[in-house]
């Protein structure tokens, strides 16, 4: 993927964290790509949806394997706003994603190497490539603009 495309996706993804926001969410946003195609979409909802797990990268892929009929999403793409937590990183193993590229990295909770490198660890068996800083300041002042409101 080039760079071009990458940045496309991740101002998707921005986007959907706009709607995470306006649900008065955590601003995080994902969606999920394959050969040009949306397969999924979705932004943080456990306020909402009283989910613990239904982080932004969950309800994609959740979306993306509705709409393939499968559960296994090989050769796609995910996008996020913020490095994924090990929870996300642990579904996106199942799901046999190809991709992973974030925005923000996430330096307390961050499991795609700035925490923990969950990708990394033996005995998986699927590898995910690994692409963060894509549009990181845009999604970093996304949450610290969501944050600085809420103390204010």
């Amino acid at each position: 993927m080039s760079e071009a495309t990458d940045s496309h996706w991740m101002q998707h993804a921005i986007a959907l964290a706009r709607c995470a926001e306006a649900d008065g969410e955590v601003p995080v946003g994902a969606v999920v790509v394959r050969d040009g195609q949306v397969l999924g979409e979705g932004w943080n909802r456990p306020i909402t949806d009283y989910d613990p797990t239904a982080h932004a990268e969950i309800v994609a892929l959740r979306a993306a394997a509705r709409h393939l009929g499968n559960y296994r999403l090989a050769g796609a793409t995910l996008y996020v706003t913020l490095e994924p937590c090990l929870m996300c990183t642990g579904a996106m193993v199942h799901a046999r994603i190809e991709r992973l590229v974030f925005g923000a990295y996430d330096p307390k909770r961050g499991a795609a190497g700035s925490q923990i490198d969950a990708f990394g660890m033996p005995g998986l068996n699927h590898r995910v490539t690994v692409i963060g800083g894509v549009l990181a300041e845009s999604c970093g002042m996304l949450l610290q603009d969501f944050f600085r409101q809420r103390r204010e």
